[in-house]
C-alpha cells in the first residue's frame, strides 16, 4: 500500500497527473526513512531536514503538516502491510501541486509515501569487498540547493552507470572545485591515524542525517578529532580507512581505491555506536 495525500490505496491503483511537477521540472523533495524495532529512526532530523528544504524551494507548508502528523502517516502506512512487524525503507515524496510552467501558479503541496521491506531490523557492517572510483563527467555545483534532498539526481544516475559498466561499486563525485563531494548514494568520512574528516556542506555535500549523527558520535570519543574540510582525491592515497553512509545501510566501508587498499577497524566502532543511536531515539 502507499499513502497518497493521506489516502491508503494500492501501488498499482496510485497515480498522479501527467503534468506533476515533481516530473516535469524535478520541482518536488523526498526523504528515505528507515523503520525498526517499531519506530522511526532519526526521524526528529528528517522531519526538520524536510522542513527546511522545502522552505528554501519555497513550497507552502500546510498546518497539518506537523512532526505528530507525518510520523502518523509513516506509521499508519506501515501498518497497512501484512509485515508491518518488519523492518521497512519508507519514502515521503513531497511535490508542488500541477500548475503554471517554470513559474509555479501555487506553492501548496502534495505528498506519497511508499515503503518497502528491509532484511535486518539494525544496521549490519558489509563484509563484502567496495571498490570505488571518481566520476568525472559531470560536476556537483557547491552551494545551498546541492545539500537538499531534490528529486533531480542525474549526476547519482549517470554515476551509477557508469559504476555499473565498469564494476565498481560505488562512484564518488566531486564539485566545482574538484574536491571530493560525496558518494553516489552516502556522504563519505576518511579516517588519517586518529584524525576522521568529512566535507563540509560548503562544498556541496547532502546534509546527510546519518552523516550529522556520526559526528555528534564522534565528537564524544576522545581517541579521534573530527575535521569538516573539503577532500581532495590525493589524499584518499593516504588514508587509512574509508567508508560512506546513509540512512538505509548506516556505514558501509570502501576497501579499494585504485590501489589503495583500507581497513574497516573505525567504521566497526562506530556502527556499534550508531545503532545504539538508533535504538534509543
Amino acid at each position: 500500500m502507499v499513502n497518497l495525500n493521506g489516502t491508503l490505496i494500492t501501488a498499482a491503483k496510485a497515480s498522479v497527473a501527467i503534468d506533476n511537477r515533481g516530473l516535469n521540472y524535478g520541482d518536488a523533495v523526498f526523504e528515505t526513512v528507515r523503520f525498526s524495532s517499531g519506530k522511526i529512526c532519526f526521524w526528529e532530523d528528517h522531519y526538520f531536514r524536510l522542513m527546511a528544504s522545502m522552505r528554501i524551494l519555497r513550497m507552502e507548508i500546510p498546518m497539518n503538516f506537523t512532526m505528530e502528523f507525518l510520523e502518523e502517516e509513516l506509521l499508519r502506512t506501515i501498518n497497512s502491510s501484512q509485515n508491518h512487524k518488519n523492518s521497512f525503507r519508507i519514502k515521503l515524496l513531497v511535490w508542488r501541486q500541477t500548475g503554471g510552467k517554470y513559474t509555479p501558479k501555487t506553492n501548496d503541496v502534495q505528498y506519497v509515501i511508499s515503503c518497502e521491506k528491509l532484511k535486518t531490523p539494525f544496521y549490519e557492517l558489509n563484509e563484502a569487498n567496495c571498490e570505488i572510483e571518481l566520476f568525472k563527467d559531470h560536476y556537483i555545483n557547491s552551494g545551498l540547493l546541492s545539500t537538499l534532498k531534490t528529486n533531480n539526481r542525474l549526476i547519482n544516475i549517470l554515476g551509477s552507470i557508469y559504476a555499473k559498466e565498469n564494476d565498481y561499486e560505488n562512484c564518488l563525485l566531486l564539485n566545482e572545485n574538484k574536491q571530493i563531494v560525496e558518494a553516489l548514494n552516502g556522504n563519505i568520512f576518511i579516517v588519517l591515524g586518529n584524525k576522521i574528516k568529512t566535507p563540509p556542506l560548503t562544498d556541496g555535500c547532502l546534509n546527510g542525517i546519518i552523516r550529522k549523527q556520526l559526528i555528534a558520535i564522534i565528537k564524544l570519543i576522545p581517541d579521534f578529532s573530527l575535521e569538516e574540510a573539503s577532500i581532495s582525491p590525493f589524499e584518499l592515497q593516504k588514508a587509512d580507512e574509508f567508508f560512506i553512509t546513509n540512512t538505509i545501510q548506516g556505514i558501509v566501508p570502501v576497501t579499494k581505491y585504485r590501489k589503495k587498499e583500507f581497513v574497516k577497524e573505525t567504521a566497526k566502532v562506530l556502527l556499534q555506536k550508531l545503532n545504539l543511536k538508533a535504538r534509543m531515539g
